[in-house]
């Protein structure tokens, strides 16, 4: 294998000086310290009468209570398809808000023709990657769950996953999937003791720990050098003039 000397010593000639930040763990020291139980926000994939997604959604929320946690489960009853009007339906801003309040997500959905539902996807496209100057779903923590009917499968968590990066999101390792569904509640709605259940443990245990470790840390940990080069008057003045809108 070629390896080269190092240290280099050929300089960063590209590099913009006085954007680049070294990372050190003096960055991570909190400067504020919430006093407020870590907030987290649950969307669920389905909008049927018995609805697996929607007591595993439950499940969750329970969890997350009892760890000292503030939920908001959102019912996505009357939210309108994307694109079929405008962000200020009183369900869309419902929808916004309640994700800008949030610290962490929880995202349960059924497995529907090996993907996550409509229902589901249609709640993420609602939320804007930036809303003025304000970004949702940045920063914030996610959990990704799903249920079948038939045997079990990571097809729909693993697009949750994939939507979660592409949100900007903080998606934590754990996930669960909950084969056959319909032998793991009960007629209240409630989860039936096993390993199934104690997974869905884990995964709310790990979503608080990874919450509370990253809340007060989180514009720190997704603020990126491009962005800082973004925000400079000069770069942005070049990028109107490159559109059209001023005279370089």
């Amino acid at each position: 294998m070629d390896k080269p000397l190092q240290p280099f010593t050929d300089g960063m000639p590209n590099l913009g000086k006085d954007h680049f930040e070294v990372p050190t763990s003096g960055y991570l020291d909190l400067r504020e310290r919430f006093e407020h139980a870590p907030r987290f926000l649950i969307l669920y994939g389905s909008l049927r009468e018995r609805s697996f997604s929607r007591v595993l959604a439950y499940e969750a929320a329970r969890l997350l209570e009892a760890m000292g946690g503030e939920v908001r489960i959102y019912d996505a009853h009357g939210l309108p398809l994307p694109d079929d009007t405008t962000a200020d339906h009183p369900k869309v801003q419902e929808l916004r808000d309640l994700s800008i309040w949030s610290e962490g997500h929880v995202w349960v959905s059924p497995e529907r023709h090996g993907n996550m539902t409509g229902v589901m996807k249609s709640q993420i496209d609602w939320l804007p990657l930036s809303e003025g100057s304000v970004r949702p779903t940045q920063g914030r923590t996610l959990a990704v769950m799903q249920v079948s009917g038939g045997s079990q499968s990571f097809n729909a968590v693993n697009s949750l996953r994939l939507l979660g990066r592409w949100m900007r999101m903080i998606t934590i390792p754990n996930q669960s999937s909950v084969p056959m569904a319909y032998k793991e509640f009960d007629d209240a709605g409630r989860m039936k003791p096993g390993p199934l259940y104690d997974r869905v443990v884990d995964v709310c245990e790990e979503l608080f720990k990874f919450t509370l470790l990253t809340r007060e840390r989180a514009a720190y940990l997704v603020d990126r050098y491009s962005e800082r080069k973004e925000r400079q008057p000069e770069r942005l003045q070049a990028v109107a003039a490159d559109i059209g809108f001023v005279k370089r």
